[in-house]
């Protein structure tokens, strides 16, 4: 597989994964848990999976001292795209949340047209406009309720966050240090936001089931470790903007798991707009000849050649 192919392959794999946040969530939710609770522990169990994956790789533990006040920013922008993302399960269904934080491409676009003079091609801007398009669609439950304002600002806070994180991973220093490492140092940072929110373990809630534990660990796993390790290394091969725009199967992922396991509507106009989000990443990925003018801005790419 071709070093664009591959990151194309990893950029969605880490949508997808972070794209099942309700589906381990929301049971805990309904067994009581609070979103710092839960964002403790998956946290603090996602740090020795990703100190595991690096010793197992051979990767060293070492990062220049320089770069730890900027992995402690980028561990508080994680940080807080998460609390607020799972705050925002509290306001509006965990499916429509999932959906409307798919502004973050755009808001990564933005800040990279912007703030470092990148153009937006085309086909960028169609698949952006196809995606925002079938979110439209999405972003009404399926009883046509409106959805709730705090429950809005919070996602789009936690998509403001996930944004800066995307764009600094690629543009910062960090891009020349292992992903591994940067994922570990991240979620290690990240860790520190909920210590104090859970009162330092005094009003830390437990899963009140034995069960339960394990939608913790996968929390911990699947759109925590899986997700941010996949999504640096997906950046540091394709760049932000791609990344971002894969980033159009995490809603698809968060309706599939609302429908078929928590009993939300199907409609006809959801279908339409998972259709056309599905659209939109296709032409993000179908071949050579729309990737290329992706990746135009090529001394972010080095390793693509015109084909």
């Amino acid at each position: 597989m071709n070093p664009q192919a591959k990151g194309y392959f990893i950029g969605a794999l880490a949508a997808i994964a972070y794209g099942t946040n309700p589906l381990f969530a929301l049971p805990l939710y309904s067994a009581g848990m609070n979103p710092d609770s839960v964002l403790f522990f998956r946290y603090l169990f996602a740090i020795p999976i990703l100190g595991f994956m690096l010793r197992v790789r051979g990767h060293s533990f070492g990062v220049p001292r320089r770069d730890l006040p900027l992995l402690f920013v980028m561990g508080m922008l994680v940080a807080l795209s998460s609390l607020a993302l799972f705050l925002s399960y509290n306001c509006m269904d965990a499916g429509i949340a999932s959906t409307l934080l798919f502004v973050y491409p755009i808001l990564v676009a933005l800040i990279m047209a912007v703030g470092f003079k990148e153009k937006l091609p085309p086909i960028t801007v169609l698949c952006i406009l196809l995606a925002v398009g079938g979110i439209g669609l999405l972003y009404r439950s399926g009883d046509g309720s409106t959805l709730s304002l705090s429950g809005t600002l919070l996602v789009f806070v936690s998509a403001l966050s996930y944004a800066i994180y995307i764009v600094a991973v690629r543009q910062t220093r960090l891009k020349e240090i292992h992903t591994l490492a940067v994922t570990f140092y991240v979620l290690a940072f990240g860790l520190l936001l909920f210590l104090p929110r859970v009162g330092f373990g005094r009003s830390l809630i437990l899963p009140g089931a034995w069960y339960l534990w394990g939608n913790l660990f996968a929390l911990a796993l699947f759109p925590t470790a899986i997700s941010f390790l996949c999504t640096t290394r997906a950046i540091h091969i394709i760049g932000s903007t791609p990344t971002a725009i894969l980033g159009a199967l995490e809603p698809v992922t968060a309706v599939f798991f609302g429908v078929s396991l928590f009993g939300e509507t199907l409609s006809l106009r959801i279908v339409c707009g998972i259709c056309l989000i599905i659209f939109a990443v296709t032409f993000i990925i179908a071949g050579s000849s729309i990737a290329a003018p992706l990746t135009h801005f090529r001394k972010l790419f080095p390793r693509l050649r015109h084909r």
